[in-house]
Protein backbone atom coordinates (compact mmCIF):
# COMPACT_ATOMS: atom_id res chain seq x y z
CA UNK A 1 0.00 0.00 0.00
CA UNK A 2 3.12 2.18 0.44
CA UNK A 3 4.52 1.57 -2.43
CA UNK A 4 1.38 2.75 -4.28
CA UNK A 5 1.03 6.18 -2.43
CA UNK A 6 4.82 7.36 -2.91
CA UNK A 7 3.54 6.68 -6.40
CA UNK A 8 1.23 8.84 -6.42
CA UNK A 9 3.20 11.42 -4.85
CA UNK A 10 5.75 11.26 -7.29
CA UNK A 11 2.80 11.27 -10.40
CA UNK A 12 1.50 14.59 -9.03
CA UNK A 13 4.61 16.61 -8.96
CA UNK A 14 5.34 15.35 -12.20
CA UNK A 15 2.50 16.88 -12.98
CA UNK A 16 2.82 19.89 -10.97
CA UNK A 17 6.30 20.94 -12.27
CA UNK A 18 5.35 21.80 -15.82
CA UNK A 19 3.37 24.31 -14.55
CA UNK A 20 6.19 25.85 -12.27
CA UNK A 21 8.55 25.62 -15.04
CA UNK A 22 5.79 27.51 -17.43
CA UNK A 23 4.96 29.86 -14.89
CA UNK A 24 8.85 31.29 -13.96
CA UNK A 25 9.23 31.23 -18.00
CA UNK A 26 6.39 34.01 -17.67
CA UNK A 27 7.52 35.36 -15.29
CA UNK A 28 11.24 35.70 -16.83
CA UNK A 29 9.83 37.22 -20.45
CA UNK A 30 8.20 39.75 -18.62
CA UNK A 31 11.12 40.89 -16.66
CA UNK A 32 13.29 40.38 -19.53
CA UNK A 33 11.42 43.12 -21.29
CA UNK A 34 13.15 45.46 -22.86
CA UNK A 35 12.96 48.79 -20.88
CA UNK A 36 12.78 52.53 -22.84
CA UNK A 37 15.71 54.62 -23.15
CA UNK A 38 16.81 56.34 -20.63
CA UNK A 39 15.77 60.35 -21.33
CA UNK A 40 17.61 62.98 -19.86
CA UNK A 41 16.04 67.07 -19.58
CA UNK A 42 18.61 68.11 -21.97
CA UNK A 43 17.32 69.46 -25.57
CA UNK A 44 16.57 67.00 -27.96
CA UNK A 45 18.08 66.51 -31.44
CA UNK A 46 15.45 65.90 -34.36
CA UNK A 47 17.29 64.09 -37.52
CA UNK A 48 15.09 63.28 -40.97
CA UNK A 49 16.46 60.47 -42.56
CA UNK A 50 15.27 60.72 -46.17
CA UNK A 51 16.23 56.99 -47.55
CA UNK A 52 14.52 55.48 -44.61
CA UNK A 53 11.43 57.78 -44.23
CA UNK A 54 11.35 58.74 -40.49
CA UNK A 55 12.52 60.98 -38.08
CA UNK A 56 15.35 59.75 -35.37
CA UNK A 57 14.94 61.79 -31.91
CA UNK A 58 18.18 62.13 -29.86
CA UNK A 59 19.03 63.07 -25.97
CA UNK A 60 21.26 65.45 -26.42
CA UNK A 61 22.79 65.20 -22.95
CA UNK A 62 23.56 61.41 -22.97
CA UNK A 63 22.92 60.43 -26.79
CA UNK A 64 20.13 58.37 -26.44
CA UNK A 65 17.70 57.64 -29.67
CA UNK A 66 14.48 58.14 -27.50
CA UNK A 67 12.45 57.49 -30.32
CA UNK A 68 12.09 56.58 -34.89
CA UNK A 69 9.29 57.80 -35.92
CA UNK A 70 8.02 57.03 -39.27
CA UNK A 71 6.90 60.13 -41.41
CA UNK A 72 6.57 59.28 -45.21
CA UNK A 73 8.60 59.09 -48.30
CA UNK A 74 11.80 60.89 -48.54
CA UNK A 75 11.88 63.53 -45.48
CA UNK A 76 14.22 66.42 -45.86
CA UNK A 77 13.56 70.06 -45.24
CA UNK A 78 12.73 70.16 -40.75
CA UNK A 79 11.78 73.19 -38.90
CA UNK A 80 9.81 73.88 -35.97
CA UNK A 81 6.85 76.25 -34.98
CA UNK A 82 8.03 79.36 -33.29
CA UNK A 83 6.35 77.39 -29.73
CA UNK A 84 8.45 74.59 -30.53
CA UNK A 85 5.64 72.81 -29.77
CA UNK A 86 4.98 71.42 -33.45
CA UNK A 87 7.70 70.24 -36.07
CA UNK A 88 7.04 70.41 -39.98
CA UNK A 89 8.53 68.01 -42.31
CA UNK A 90 9.07 68.26 -45.90
CA UNK A 91 7.89 65.09 -47.77
CA UNK A 92 8.24 64.18 -51.19
CA UNK A 93 7.25 61.42 -54.08
CA UNK A 94 10.06 61.97 -56.33
CA UNK A 95 12.78 59.32 -56.12
CA UNK A 96 16.30 59.98 -55.01
CA UNK A 97 19.14 60.89 -57.58
CA UNK A 98 22.45 61.94 -57.21
CA UNK A 99 24.16 64.06 -59.10
CA UNK A 100 25.48 61.50 -61.40
CA UNK A 101 21.97 59.79 -62.01
CA UNK A 102 19.97 59.49 -65.61
CA UNK A 103 16.52 60.70 -64.07
CA UNK A 104 15.12 59.35 -66.86
CA UNK A 105 16.09 55.95 -65.71
CA UNK A 106 14.13 56.33 -62.47
CA UNK A 107 10.59 55.17 -61.40
CA UNK A 108 7.75 57.63 -62.09
CA UNK A 109 6.99 59.89 -59.42
CA UNK A 110 4.62 58.85 -56.65
CA UNK A 111 2.60 62.80 -56.04
CA UNK A 112 0.30 61.47 -53.58
CA UNK A 113 3.42 61.59 -50.97
CA UNK A 114 3.99 64.82 -51.28
CA UNK A 115 3.10 67.13 -48.34
CA UNK A 116 4.38 68.65 -45.12
CA UNK A 117 4.04 66.47 -42.17
CA UNK A 118 3.32 68.08 -39.04
CA UNK A 119 4.62 66.50 -36.07
CA UNK A 120 3.57 66.71 -32.61
CA UNK A 121 6.55 67.55 -30.46
CA UNK A 122 4.94 66.53 -26.89
CA UNK A 123 3.49 63.06 -28.22
CA UNK A 124 6.63 62.46 -30.39
CA UNK A 125 3.78 61.30 -33.17
CA UNK A 126 3.20 62.16 -36.88
CA UNK A 127 -0.58 63.96 -36.23
CA UNK A 128 -1.16 64.33 -40.04
CA UNK A 129 0.33 65.23 -43.41
CA UNK A 130 -1.14 68.65 -45.38
CA UNK A 131 -0.27 70.09 -48.81
CA UNK A 132 2.99 71.55 -49.17
CA UNK A 133 2.89 71.90 -53.46
CA UNK A 134 4.72 69.58 -55.69
CA UNK A 135 7.84 67.94 -54.65
CA UNK A 136 8.61 69.92 -51.60
CA UNK A 137 12.38 69.97 -50.58
CA UNK A 138 12.94 72.86 -48.22
CA UNK A 139 10.60 75.59 -46.26
CA UNK A 140 11.22 78.29 -43.76
CA UNK A 141 7.50 79.17 -41.16
CA UNK A 142 6.91 82.56 -40.99
CA UNK A 143 7.50 84.56 -38.11
CA UNK A 144 3.78 84.46 -36.68
CA UNK A 145 4.02 80.66 -37.04
CA UNK A 146 1.32 80.88 -39.52
CA UNK A 147 2.17 79.94 -43.39
CA UNK A 148 5.23 78.42 -44.42
CA UNK A 149 7.33 79.10 -47.74
CA UNK A 150 8.13 75.47 -49.72
CA UNK A 151 10.71 75.46 -52.42
CA UNK A 152 9.01 72.92 -55.08
CA UNK A 153 11.83 71.55 -56.47
CA UNK A 154 10.19 69.59 -59.13
CA UNK A 155 8.08 72.67 -61.03
CA UNK A 156 10.78 75.36 -60.10
CA UNK A 157 8.35 77.27 -57.92
CA UNK A 158 7.72 78.80 -54.43
CA UNK A 159 4.61 78.29 -52.37
CA UNK A 160 2.68 79.85 -49.78
CA UNK A 161 1.08 77.47 -47.38
CA UNK A 162 -1.70 78.34 -44.76
CA UNK A 163 -1.26 76.66 -42.27
CA UNK A 164 -4.47 76.44 -40.44
CA UNK A 165 -6.62 76.13 -43.50
CA UNK A 166 -3.86 73.44 -44.96
CA UNK A 167 -4.22 75.18 -48.36
CA UNK A 168 -2.08 76.72 -50.79
CA UNK A 169 -2.04 80.31 -51.25
CA UNK A 170 -0.06 81.00 -54.12
CA UNK A 171 2.85 79.62 -56.15
CA UNK A 172 5.34 81.43 -58.22
CA UNK A 173 7.41 80.73 -60.80
CA UNK A 174 11.41 80.78 -59.48
CA UNK A 175 14.26 79.74 -61.03
CA UNK A 176 14.90 75.73 -61.68
CA UNK A 177 15.89 73.34 -58.83
CA UNK A 178 14.80 75.41 -55.63
CA UNK A 179 15.86 74.57 -52.75
CA UNK A 180 16.71 76.55 -49.60
CA UNK A 181 14.32 79.05 -48.17
CA UNK A 182 15.19 81.52 -45.45
CA UNK A 183 13.30 84.27 -44.05
CA UNK A 184 14.75 87.55 -43.31
CA UNK A 185 14.72 88.49 -39.37
CA UNK A 186 11.94 91.62 -39.74
CA UNK A 187 9.73 88.59 -41.65
CA UNK A 188 9.33 91.13 -44.53
CA UNK A 189 11.51 89.39 -47.25
CA UNK A 190 11.77 84.93 -48.22
CA UNK A 191 14.76 84.23 -50.19
CA UNK A 192 14.71 80.95 -51.98
CA UNK A 193 17.81 79.53 -53.53
CA UNK A 194 17.80 78.45 -57.03
CA UNK A 195 20.52 75.82 -57.91
CA UNK A 196 20.71 74.85 -61.39
CA UNK A 197 19.77 78.95 -62.39
CA UNK A 198 22.82 80.25 -59.78
CA UNK A 199 20.09 82.52 -58.53
CA UNK A 200 18.64 83.88 -55.45
CA UNK A 201 14.75 85.03 -56.01
CA UNK A 202 13.56 87.61 -53.03
CA UNK A 203 9.52 86.94 -51.95
CA UNK A 204 7.24 89.68 -50.81
CA UNK A 205 4.66 86.96 -48.69
CA UNK A 206 2.20 90.25 -48.27
CA UNK A 207 2.36 90.75 -51.96
CA UNK A 208 2.77 87.49 -52.87
CA UNK A 209 4.79 88.29 -55.72
CA UNK A 210 9.00 88.06 -56.37
CA UNK A 211 10.40 91.58 -56.07
CA UNK A 212 13.89 90.90 -57.05
CA UNK A 213 16.20 88.19 -58.35
CA UNK A 214 20.20 88.06 -58.10
CA UNK A 215 23.06 85.93 -58.76
CA UNK A 216 25.15 84.98 -56.43
CA UNK A 217 27.35 81.56 -57.92
CA UNK A 218 27.53 78.27 -59.01
CA UNK A 219 24.94 76.30 -57.39
CA UNK A 220 23.68 78.29 -54.00
CA UNK A 221 21.59 76.25 -51.80
CA UNK A 222 21.34 77.98 -48.23
CA UNK A 223 21.00 81.51 -46.39
CA UNK A 224 22.15 82.86 -43.51
CA UNK A 225 20.93 86.24 -42.23
CA UNK A 226 23.38 88.38 -40.07
CA UNK A 227 21.12 89.24 -37.18
CA UNK A 228 20.26 92.75 -38.21
CA UNK A 229 19.64 91.83 -41.48
CA UNK A 230 21.41 93.61 -43.78
CA UNK A 231 23.95 90.75 -44.78
CA UNK A 232 23.57 87.75 -45.93
CA UNK A 233 26.03 84.10 -46.65
CA UNK A 234 24.80 81.81 -49.31
CA UNK A 235 27.09 79.11 -50.56
CA UNK A 236 27.76 78.67 -54.02
CA UNK A 237 28.27 74.35 -54.06
CA UNK A 238 30.13 74.03 -57.40
CA UNK A 239 32.48 77.13 -56.48
CA UNK A 240 33.83 76.00 -53.12
CA UNK A 241 32.60 78.85 -51.57
CA UNK A 242 30.67 81.11 -49.52
CA UNK A 243 28.87 84.57 -50.63
CA UNK A 244 28.37 87.35 -48.56
CA UNK A 245 25.78 89.65 -49.93
CA UNK A 246 24.34 93.26 -49.69
CA UNK A 247 20.43 92.58 -48.60
CA UNK A 248 19.70 96.38 -48.99
CA UNK A 249 21.63 96.64 -52.83
CA UNK A 250 21.71 93.17 -53.23
CA UNK A 251 25.30 93.34 -54.13
CA UNK A 252 28.00 90.58 -53.82
CA UNK A 253 30.59 92.05 -50.70
CA UNK A 254 33.23 88.87 -50.57
CA UNK A 255 33.69 85.68 -51.84
CA UNK A 256 34.81 83.31 -49.41
CA UNK A 257 36.76 80.30 -50.68
CA UNK A 258 36.72 76.92 -48.43
CA UNK A 259 39.24 74.69 -50.40
CA UNK A 260 38.64 73.13 -54.11
CA UNK A 261 35.98 73.37 -56.08
CA UNK A 262 34.67 69.98 -56.44
CA UNK A 263 36.01 68.90 -53.64
CA UNK A 264 34.62 71.00 -50.87
CA UNK A 265 31.21 71.35 -51.69
CA UNK A 266 29.19 73.88 -49.33
CA UNK A 267 25.77 73.11 -48.56
CA UNK A 268 24.53 74.59 -45.82
CA UNK A 269 25.35 77.91 -43.78
CA UNK A 270 23.85 78.61 -39.95
CA UNK A 271 24.86 81.45 -38.00
CA UNK A 272 26.03 81.36 -34.10
CA UNK A 273 23.14 82.97 -32.16
CA UNK A 274 25.66 86.51 -31.88
CA UNK A 275 26.42 86.12 -35.25
CA UNK A 276 30.68 85.90 -34.52
CA UNK A 277 30.74 82.63 -36.46
CA UNK A 278 29.49 81.03 -39.58
CA UNK A 279 29.19 77.60 -39.84
CA UNK A 280 29.21 75.37 -43.14
CA UNK A 281 28.43 72.27 -44.04
CA UNK A 282 30.80 70.61 -47.25
CA UNK A 283 28.92 67.57 -48.67
CA UNK A 284 31.53 65.36 -50.44
CA UNK A 285 33.64 67.74 -48.37
CA UNK A 286 33.22 65.51 -45.51
CA UNK A 287 33.90 68.68 -42.93
CA UNK A 288 32.20 71.13 -41.57
CA UNK A 289 34.10 75.00 -41.61
CA UNK A 290 34.27 77.47 -39.37
CA UNK A 291 34.16 81.28 -40.33
CA UNK A 292 34.90 84.19 -38.64
CA UNK A 293 32.20 86.55 -39.50
CA UNK A 294 34.27 90.05 -38.60
CA UNK A 295 37.17 89.12 -40.78
CA UNK A 296 35.39 86.51 -43.02
CA UNK A 297 38.20 84.41 -42.98
CA UNK A 298 38.70 80.36 -42.16
CA UNK A 299 39.17 79.94 -38.70
CA UNK A 300 39.54 76.00 -38.93
CA UNK A 301 37.50 72.54 -40.24
CA UNK A 302 36.69 69.33 -38.38
CA UNK A 303 36.22 65.98 -40.16
CA UNK A 304 32.46 64.77 -39.00
CA UNK A 305 31.52 61.98 -41.28
CA UNK A 306 29.87 61.68 -45.24
CA UNK A 307 28.22 64.20 -46.99
CA UNK A 308 27.41 66.35 -44.23
CA UNK A 309 24.43 68.47 -44.87
CA UNK A 310 22.18 69.89 -41.98
CA UNK A 311 23.95 71.50 -39.17
CA UNK A 312 22.29 72.62 -36.08
CA UNK A 313 23.46 74.05 -33.28
CA UNK A 314 22.46 73.66 -29.34
CA UNK A 315 20.37 76.57 -27.14
CA UNK A 316 23.34 77.47 -25.70
CA UNK A 317 25.57 77.87 -28.66
CA UNK A 318 28.35 75.45 -27.74
CA UNK A 319 27.84 72.49 -29.50
CA UNK A 320 27.20 71.50 -32.93
CA UNK A 321 25.48 69.03 -34.88
CA UNK A 322 25.87 67.57 -38.40
CA UNK A 323 23.52 65.35 -40.40
CA UNK A 324 25.74 62.69 -42.12
CA UNK A 325 23.91 60.88 -44.99
CA UNK A 326 25.68 58.02 -45.87
CA UNK A 327 27.28 57.84 -42.70
CA UNK A 328 23.63 56.88 -41.14
CA UNK A 329 24.63 59.06 -38.17
CA UNK A 330 24.97 62.18 -36.16
CA UNK A 331 27.80 63.92 -34.66
CA UNK A 332 28.11 66.08 -32.03
CA UNK A 333 30.78 68.98 -32.41
CA UNK A 334 32.61 71.44 -29.49
CA UNK A 335 32.87 74.61 -31.21
CA UNK A 336 35.01 76.09 -28.84
CA UNK A 337 38.16 73.57 -30.05
CA UNK A 338 36.75 72.19 -33.06
CA UNK A 339 36.94 68.31 -32.04
CA UNK A 340 34.21 65.23 -31.98
CA UNK A 341 32.14 64.97 -29.14
CA UNK A 342 30.18 62.08 -30.13
CA UNK A 343 29.02 59.87 -33.58
CA UNK A 344 25.32 58.65 -32.70
CA UNK A 345 23.39 56.07 -35.21
CA UNK A 346 20.56 57.46 -36.95
CA UNK A 347 18.32 56.56 -39.74
CA UNK A 348 19.23 56.10 -42.92
CA UNK A 349 20.03 58.92 -45.04
CA UNK A 350 19.85 61.88 -42.05
CA UNK A 351 19.41 64.80 -44.00
CA UNK A 352 18.18 67.62 -41.99
CA UNK A 353 18.59 68.60 -38.42
CA UNK A 354 16.85 70.98 -35.49
CA UNK A 355 17.27 70.89 -31.85
CA UNK A 356 14.50 71.92 -29.44
CA UNK A 357 14.50 72.32 -25.57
Amino acid sequence: MLKYRNASLILAFALTVPTLIGCKSQSTEKAAAPQPPAESGAPKIYTTNEVSGDLSVIDSGNYNVLATVPLGKRPRGIHASPDGKTIYVALSGTPIAGPDVDESTLPPSDKSADGIGVFDVAQRKLVKTITGGSDPENFDVSADGKQLYISNEDISGVSILDIASGTIVKTLKIGAQPEGVKVTPDGKYVYVTSEETSEIAVLDPVAAKIVKTFKVGHRPRNIAFTPDGKRAYINAENDGTVVLVDTQKYKILKTISLGKPGVIKPMNVLLSPDGSRLYVSTGRGHQVFTINTATNTVMGSVEVGQRPWGIALSPDGKTLYSANGPSNDVTAVNVADNTVIRKVKAGKGPWGIIVLK
